[in-house]
């Protein structure tokens, strides 16, 4: 492993800013990296060292002032396999879209690049992200580079792999369900799912708050110090913040220790979890204990929040994939269409009591965190499963009435609107990464880095990627 790729993102921006190591030389350590590790893993998809080290060579002469807060200085990046880039294939993981070539960029793409990143690759998802296993018919199946039987959940799995194994030090998902929160669990790596529209996007349905792009990275300050780049305010999002934002990278460089928090390990609502997944949380509620934290067992009331989270999902798939039903049926994963299908079954006052129920998940969700700085559950019921499952049927001789069920833990958080980080939270006995849901006050993402940084220098796991891939066991 090069040197460069140990380095953490944070680091990395410090000596390009410095001069003391160059784009182009990230750019030739991170095309080693994958070269070595890929084949393996699969979690770089399309690669783009020549657009890459043209871009270099543009941001290399260009004057080195007038540089926005948060500038990149040239470092290499990864982009989900979902998000355009101009001249790039982007697929969404579907053979309807398999040689689909963006024409413009997305705006979390341009805001990225115009804050000096540098784009080296596309990473893999499942098809329309949508499942929490990533793999599809295009590019098939991301391992999780801790064992390579095991799966790097989804839909930002290859995002998650990429980092772990040292491919990039910074990559993009986006998060639904879960989709930052649980690979980031899997592979033992860090993302945010922000507040709604705190990262621009441009979507079909522009006041949904269920979907949001957020950065991944292998620490706290590095997600911070990709979140400084992408977040913003653009018009053409309505739900984006116009108020001047401060430096989330410097709230990260500050940490502070929670006073209260809450700790659930399965929010009142999961139909199982792991006995490890339980073991983390109390271990985890034991060092903060340890540290002086008052903490408690305790959650928000979200009894309604996961039946409710289909319904409002199911008529985001109406207007994301059902034009697509009628052409690409045969094309299109069973899930995919179960999805579709389900959506367009709902009649519109499931609809709007789904959002009338979301409304009060976010209001339950506010009034508890008046009397608590953090809440913190697993990002999963289960540790890393074999890569070849399409998802859990069952848990602990627990059965599960649909391939979603096994995703509570997030799809529920996702309701309440609050940002929540993606931690490492232990290990399982065989060594399989477990992860932890930080979930911060509402609009609560400056504390929220303060806070998760102080956690993770406490718990101590963010040190142990990137690693090499480890090969099949067990």
């Amino acid at each position: 492993m090069h040197e460069f790729i140990k380095w953490t993102a944070t680091e990395a921006v410090a000596r390009l800013a410095r001069g003391e190591v160059s784009p182009l030389e990230l750019i030739d350590a991170a095309e080693q990296r994958i070269h070595d590790t890929n084949p393996r893993v699969n979690a770089m998809v399309t690669l783009c060292f020549e657009r890459a080290r043209g871009q270099a060579r543009l941001l290399m002469n260009k004057p080195r002032g007038g540089q926005p807060r948060g500038f990149l200085h040239g470092l290499p990046i990864a982009v989900k396999d979902n998000t355009d880039v101009e001249g790039l294939r982007c697929t969404s993981g579907s053979k309807v879209f398999e040689q689909r070539i963006a024409l413009t960029s997305d705006p979390v793409v341009r805001r990225l690049e115009a804050h000096g990143a540098i784009i080296a690759g596309k990473t893999n998802l499942p098809e329309f992200a949508a499942g929490g296993n990533t793999f599809n018919d295009v590019f098939g199946v991301t391992r999780n580079p801790w064992n390579l039987r095991m799966s790097a959940s989804g839909s930002s799995g290859g995002s998650a792999a990429a980092l772990a194994a040292g491919q990039v030090w910074l990559a993009t998902g986006n998060d639904f369900g879960g989709s930052i929160r649980t690979p980031a669990a899997f592979c033992g790596v860090s993302g945010l799912r922000p507040s709604p529209g705190m990262v621009a996007r441009l979507q079909k349905q522009p006041f949904n708050p269920l979907s949001v792009e957020g950065p991944m990275a292998r620490t706290v300050a590095d997600v911070a110090l990709m979140f400084d780049a992408e977040a913003g305010f653009d018009a053409r999002d309505p739900l984006s913040p116009r108020a001047p934002l401060p430096s989330y990278a410097q709230c990260a460089a500050q940490p502070q220790r929670p006073l209260r928090v809450a700790i659930s390990a399965d929010l009142g609502i999961a139909p199982v979890v792991d006995r490890e997944v339980r073991a983390m949380i109390d271990a985890v509620a034991a060092k903060l204990s340890g540290a002086g934290v008052q903490v408690e067992h305790a959650h928000p009331d979200l009894h309604d929040a996961g039946p409710n989270f289909l319904t409002l999902r199911g008529a985001v798939y109406i207007a994301r994939i059902a034009p697509l039903l009628a052409q690409h049926r045969h094309l299109l994963k069973p899930e995919v269409i179960e999805n579709v299908e389900f959506g367009l079954g709902l009649k519109l006052t499931d609809v709007v009591s789904a959002e009338i129920a979301q409304g009060e998940v976010i209001r339950r969700a506010a009034a508890f965190f008046e009397d608590y700085d953090l809440l913190i559950c697993p990002a999963t019921l289960c540790p890393p499963f074999d890569a070849d499952w399409r998802y859990p049927e069952q848990w602990d001789g627990v059965r599960f009435s649909g391939y979603m069920d096994w995703l509570i833990m997030t799809t529920a958080v996702t309701m309440t609107a609050c940002p929540v980080l993606a931690l490492p939270g232990g290990f399982t006995a065989s060594g399989l990464p477990l992860g932890l849901q930080v979930i911060g006050k509402p609009k609560g993402e400056a504390a929220l880095f303060a806070q998760g940084a102080w956690l993770e220098s406490l718990l101590q796991y963010a040190q142990l990627t990137p690693i090499d891939p480890r090969p099949e066991q067990g």
